[in-house]
């Protein structure tokens, strides 16, 4: 069967789903299109016209190759192609955004037809995904006296592919649509269970809150065919848990606006808006589209005479509706006076000042960030290469500087990290920065996104200036499926030969591995000045400072080792007291959110860094704490380490990296060797006192300041979704932190689980050691509720079998993972058994396991959303209360949460993950735990 006939097929598949042909990007199936279109007598002309036309995928795919060169016989009058004149075929080139679509330019601006080359020239103003290749013959024609050359040089330098744009609406007109109240969850807008078709935007798109939501989206764009539907989230925080880049595609797709016409479901531009904002990651990712994010505070305290706030019964502030954005309410966005007004613009609701920067607008006008800085690069070397001084067009970097006062770490490792900045200048928070990315991190739920990005923006190999690079399968890792066996293969080829270490190796020459991406990020970061960007909302080091983020960034980021964003502020968290023996370092991480809100009121992390004085604890415990962050809504978190802490911790890095060598994982570019050179140049630094651990200056400036006491904390904390709550807006935070006292060890739990990222060797270990006594005391071990297991990495598992614990667990486990014959489907059904799962993500990520719907779920993951861990029953909500090991391991066992009493005698002599604030030597926590 050839290509186009398998095509055809595929094409009725589709058509049964309700879906458009699947847009191509393929090489040899454009060649045979071409065939069709070349003969005039073939009954497949006229569709194969439209497929070349408006179905080829742009960028660097093949199919893009193959219409490319086709394009250039017609210009060149080797083809004739009556539906395709010179300009439409030069119109079609000017929105295949670079790679074949450029050298093909470039060969007709170069060339020896004076009229072509005019043309062409025209069009390669307008472009601004060019490459090394392509500037290098730039430049080289210009040295050369090519006229054409010197006029693309004076094009860029002028920035005419931005400047020559229109710009922006003055005033937008939305009508809202309120798709939940409470915080929206990036699953609502993109299902982790969907995640296999992100990359096939059409079908994706299916899965975009509800069937339902779809068709009142549809109506509401009929009945106001002037305004733009604004996606709202009632008294709550849009887009939390995740960057989720194929969220904001399936919003756009229907809200927003067609890139090109020649792209299918390509949508940019959407607006979106919450009563408390838009999480940050989000934030982010919406502005890689050009869209707009509204904070609308619609929502605020009643307060009384004196301004203090007034408390329901429940001791939470009453809220007063200040306008109403219920579904069907026609607004007006002012882009000028950076205001939303009412539909006629007679009364003013709420500032966006915050909305409209000088560089989001930017992002807007140019259909997205990514267009802005290929813009810039491509200026900055146009006005080298001519020799003069760059014109100022684009919004100079924000450059704040407060004269006197000191930098925070984060403040820090931004202007070690700055690119295009005034010499000499210091940076402090509110600055917009370009910034060097030392790692980046693609995980495989978001990698083919990944890689659609890259053959996008025409990039072709990782930039040099990266570090360490790494693709994940960890959150595919639980059951080896069709969907998996289709993208995880032709993921890791593609990342493997753009220059990333990848998890599996497409030559089967390694094992699989299945490690959670930010354990790996967090082992192969080496440099506690660095900075790293990740596919994954749970991309939070405990060395540098990491922000997880959509596809399209992290894209970015391997292309062109950047990142531009803003130097966020920082809340400082510092401790007191003594940790109570029977407590664990989970539990000090529930204090400090508790803690928090109970100093300050509101979440102060939300939007900011997270400065923890962690110093005493090495990478992987210190790694619990950042994780979590996440949850907290806070932009990334930082530990200040002790030196010798540090060097531990790198020394731990530097072996594990060194296991990884030895897997055969290392790529051709060595850059596994490297990244340990970079850790042994970083010691050396630290103990010669040439460049001690980061630190904040003594009188660098915090928003905020928590001092969390440890001898406040004497019973284990569940973080509870509180399901039922007749608030909504309070369900399924990480706000609600209640004791297990509160429970009087009634409450039921369904299934426990350990495992994910928030685990770290130690909490195995604990699950083994527990396991011994309670067969020492009983003489064996009997569940009363499910309890799955899943270590992080291989790594652990390899050290748990050499010390003897591995053992255990297999004794008392009822299934073990075996990768020689992976799970083909998913579970629905559990026992009351161990169950000791692969490597990865499983139960966290929800996109292939899941519990039984309306379960309670006692977990150590991060996720307590609604529908994440556990969905619903008709009976009864499903919930994923979050707790420490110990905790989730024993309300296994009884099938409940325990009594504090139950808990202190089930881990007595249990090494636990403890710490103490960092004036102790870092010597007295090292215990099993490393």
């Amino acid at each position: 069967m050839t290509a186009y006939a398998e095509y055809l097929a595929e094409i009725e598949t589709r058509k049964e789903q309700g879906l458009s042909p699947k847009p191509i990007d393929d090489g040899a199936l454009v060649t045979e299109i071409i065939g069709h279109i070349k003969d005039s007598a073939s009954a497949h002309r006229e569709d194969c016209l439209r497929f070349f036309i408006y179905n080829t995928l742009p960028g660097t795919t093949s199919a893009a190759g193959a219409k490319a060169a086709f394009l250039k016989e017609i210009l060149l009058g080797q083809a004739m192609v009556a539906e395709i004149t010179p300009d439409f075929a030069f119109e079609l080139l000017s929105h295949m955004k670079g790679g074949p679509s450029v050298e093909v330019l470039l060969d007709l601006a170069l060339g020896d037809d004076a009229a072509l080359a005019k043309d062409a020239a025209e069009v390669l103003k307008t472009q601004v995904f060019l490459y090394e290749a392509d500037t290098d013959r730039i430049a080289a024609a210009h040295k050369a006296g090519n006229a054409i050359a010197a006029e693309l040089l004076d094009s860029y330098a002028k920035a005419e592919f931005f400047t020559k744009l229109p710009e922006i609406e003055e005033e937008v007109q939305v009508v809202t649509y309120v798709a939940a109240e409470g915080d929206i969850s990036t699953d609502l807008l993109s299902p982790g269970n969907q995640a296999h078709s992100r990359a096939d935007r059409e079908l994706h798109g299916k899965c975009l809150i509800t069937e339902r939501a779809q068709k009142e989206i549809q109506d509401l764009k009929l009945q106001h065919p002037d305004a733009r539907v604004m996606l709202v989230a009632e008294k709550g925080t849009m887009g939390v848990g995740s960057s989720r880049m194929s969220g904001v595609n399936n919003v756009a797709l229907w809200t927003g606006t067609q890139a090109s016409p020649y792209v299918p479901f390509v949508n940019i531009a959407p607006v979106v808006a919450g009563t408390n904002g838009i999480s940050p990651i989000f934030l982010t990712t919406v502005g890689v589209t050009g869209g707009i994010g509204v904070d609308l505070k619609n929502w605020v305290k009643k307060v009384d005479q004196d301004g203090n706030p007034i408390l329901n019964n429940d001791g939470n502030p009453v809220l007063e509706e200040r306008y109403s954005v219920a579904t069907g309410t026609v607004l007006t966005i002012n882009t000028k006076q950076k205001k939303l007004y009412n539909a006629d613009g007679s009364e003013e609701l709420v500032d966006m000042a915050s909305s409209f920067t000088p560089q989001k607008v930017e992002f807007m006008k140019a259909g997205g960030s990514y267009a802005i800085v290929f813009g810039k690069k491509l200026q900055t070397f146009a006005a080298e290469t001519l020799g003069i001084e760059a014109p100022l067009v684009f919004a100079p970097s924000k450059e704040i500087s407060h004269e006197g006062q000191g930098l925070t770490a984060v403040e820090k490792i931004f202007n070690a990290n700055a690119v295009g900045v005034t010499p000499g200048n210091v940076l402090h928070a509110g600055s917009d920065v370009r910034a060097r990315v030392n790692i980046v991190g693609s995980q495989d739920t978001t990698g083919p996104m990944t890689a659609q990005e890259l053959e996008a923006m025409a990039a072709t190999i990782l930039s040099p200036s990266v570090d360490g690079a790494y693709q994940s399968g960890c959150h595919t890792a639980s059951v080896w499926d069709l969907k998996a066996q289709a993208n995880t293969p032709k993921l890791m080829a593609f990342m493997h030969k753009f220059g990333l270490v990848t998890g599996r190796d497409p030559k089967g020459v390694y094992h699989p591995m299945t490690d959670v991406i930010h354990k790996v990020l967090n082992d192969i970061t080496v440099d506690d000045w660095a900075i790293i960007i990740g596919g994954d909302s749970h991309t939070r080091m405990s060395k540098g400072v990491a922000f997880g983020a959509d596809s399209g960034t992290v894209a970015l980021a391997l292309a062109t080792g950047e990142a531009t964003m803003p130097i966020p502020e920082s809340v400082k968290v510092t401790f007191k007291g003594q940790m109570a023996e029977h407590m664990d370092f989970r539990d000090v991480v529930h204090a400090t959110q508790l803690q928090m809100l109970a100093q300050h009121g509101d979440n102060v992390f939300q939007g900011r860094i997270i400065e923890v004085h962690i110093g005493t604890l090495l990478a992987d415990q210190a790694f619990t704490f950042t994780d979590w962050t996440a949850e907290m809504k806070a932009k990334a978190s930082i530990c200040i380490s002790n030196d010798e802490t540090l060097i531990e911790s790198l020394e731990i890095a530097k072996s594990r990296i060194q296991i990884m060598i030895e897997k055969g994982m290392e790529n051709d570019a060595q850059m596994l060797q490297g990244l340990i050179d970079i850790a042994e140049a970083r010691i050396a630094q630290i103990r010669s006192g040439e460049k001690p651990a980061l630190s904040p200056d003594d009188n660098a400036k915090y928003f905020a300041e928590v001092v969390v006491d440890l001898d406040e904390i004497v019973e284990p904390m569940i973080a509870d979704p509180d399901v039922n709550n007749a608030d909504i807006s309070k369900r399924y935070t990480h706000d609600t932190i209640r004791p297990i006292s509160f429970y009087r060890a009634e409450k039921k739990v369904d299934l426990g689980f350990v495992g994910s990222c928030m685990v770290h060797k130690g909490d195995i270990k604990i699950v083994a050691q527990m396991l011994r006594n309670l067969e020492a005391a009983h003489g064996a071990v009997s569940f009363q509720a499910p309890l799955v297991v899943a270590a992080p990495t291989y790594n652990i598992i390899d050290e748990l079998k050499a010390e003897g614990d591995w053992a255990i667990l297999q004794k008392y486990c009822g299934f073990e993972f075996d990768d020689s014959a992976p799970k083909r489907v998913a579970r629905t059904e559990y026992e009351n058994i161990l169950y000791l799962e692969r490597p990865g993500c499983n139960l966290c990520m929800g996109n292939q396991e899941k519990a039984a719907k309306g379960d309670t779920v006692l977990a150590t993951s991060t996720r307590l959303f609604q529908g994440r861990v556990v969905g619903d029953s008709d009976t009864k909500k499903g919930e994923s209360l979050l707790g420490s090991t110990p905790v989730v391991v024993l309300s296994a066992i009884l099938g409940r949460t325990p009594t504090l009493e139950e808990y202190k005698v089930a881990v007595e002599g249990i090494d636990l993950t403890k710490f103490a604030p960092p004036m102790e030597k870092p010597g007295m926590t090292r215990s099993v735990h490393f």
